[in-house]
């Protein structure tokens, strides 16, 4: 049986490809997205499964109904672009000035809709349901996941899984991690007030720069002097503006940044000491701070037992050696938002392939992906529904047998 769904998915790549493609040269950036939620529904509706839009704001929520009752698995993709200009020499180019897909949402969204076809065409053999989650907004906090799991898209869900296309690392393999895989993303912004005043009378002045630079050393020490070694952290300054002028000492100046964690703990602990950092310099200094700080997406904190599922699944499919056990990535995701609700796991499908030019990093003017490994993740994909529509108690026993 899923021999065959992976050949039905086989003849619908060039489908993919040109699905894909569209995506790509016509993008829309988060929360703006009005072309692409319009064709997702119209396919889907197309394939006779139930849609629901607006789901959270943007989303689309598409159900298939299996011939027989069981579980319901949701499969999730995101389909928003990035305000970046794309740079690339080919012929899917964006079509929209300063907006691009930069991180391979397009080919997800391909993807989910050829596996949508699969099932959709096979679904009288499902013990159970399939819940299709077209994402708007991933790349912008809020995101578009927390607003549609408030909007009940998980609802009756037992397990949801999500890919992301990872062109950083050679086609044809999969990565994964059980437990912590992508960090708590959170930002900051530091309004800092002196006096301002002429070059050549410092003294008469409160100098913002001045005590801007001392922050922005200061934060440095909050992860390498304060936090666990043990515990992943990053406190990263991201822009600083200030002056406008060689001889006027500047009365305010701006910092940016964002922060990224794991624990829960070392996340209310940044954010407390941050603060504590900037207002107990300012002062001082004799100047006045106002920090904001904005929490974002949480960590992305696979399940133990769906991760188990993937790796067995994996192995039988495609063998041990395509499975990389990677590290924790202190990126974020807000596919955290599904699986803190339901549960489940996030892994990475490998889409690099320097022969084509599918090697630069992700939101880079050039990005792109071997467009091959959509097949690879739809497969992946369809391989795990199978699994727990067609065969759970099979691989339930196995799993519970191996810890015995």
């Amino acid at each position: 049986m899923l021999a065959n769904w992976n050949e039905r998915l086989e003849e619908l790549y060039d489908q993919m490809v040109e699905w894909r493609r569209d995506f790509h040269q016509h993008p829309e950036l988060s929360f703006q997205e009005e072309r692409t939620p319009k064709i997702i529904t119209k396919y889907l509706e197309s394939l006779g499964i139930e849609v629901k839009t607006g789901v959270g704001g943007r989303g689309v929520v598409g159900t298939i109904r299996g011939g027989k009752p069981g579980k319901t698995i949701a499969i999730r993709a995101d389909f928003d672009a990035l305000p970046i200009q794309d740079e690339k020499d080919v012929p899917y180019k964006s079509t929209v000035s300063g907006v691009m897909h930069a991180c391979g949402h397009d080919g997800h969204t391909a993807t989910l809709l050829g596996v949508a076809k699969v099932l959709s065409e096979n679904c009288e053999q499902l013990n159970g349901n399939v819940v299709l989650l077209h994402q708007h907004a991933e790349e912008v906090a809020p995101g578009g996941a927390i607003a549609m799991v408030e909007d009940g898209c998980l609802e009756n869900v037992d397990v949801v899984f999500g890919t992301h296309l990872m062109a950083n690392a050679p086609y044809g393999t999969y990565a994964y991690r059980k437990g912590p895989i992508m960090a708590a993303a959170d930002r900051f912004d530091i309004k800092i007030k002196g006096r301002g005043g002429h070059g050549s009378a410092p003294h008469e002045t409160v100098d913002a720069i001045a005590i801007a630079t001392q922050v922005v050393t200061q934060l440095q020490h909050l992860v390498s002097r304060q936090i666990n070694p043990l515990k992943p952290a990053v406190v990263s300054v991201g822009s600083f503006h200030a002056g406008g002028a060689s001889n006027v000492i500047a009365d305010s100046a701006e910092l940016t940044g964002t922060v990224r964690t794991f624990d829960p703990e070392v996340r209310d602990y940044i954010e407390k000491e941050l603060k504590t950092i900037v207002e107990g310099i300012c002062s001082a200094f004799h100047a006045t701070a106002e920090v904001t700080y904005f929490r974002g997406y949480p960590a992305v904190v696979n399940h133990d037992k769906e991760t188990d599922v993937f790796v067995e699944v994996m192995k039988k499919c495609v063998g041990e050696d395509k499975l990389i056990h990677i590290d924790p990535i202190m990126g974020s995701e807000d596919f955290g938002y599904f699986i803190k609700e339901k549960p489940g796991m996030f892994f990475f499908t490998a889409a690099g392939n320097e022969e084509i030019g599918a090697s630069y990093p992700h939101h880079h003017p050039k990005f792109d992906f071997d467009e091959r490994a959509m097949l690879n993740a739809g497969k992946a994909l369809l391989s795990i529904t199978h699994n727990y529509l067609c065969e759970q108690e099979v691989l339930e026993e196995k799993l519970v047998a191996e810890k015995a």
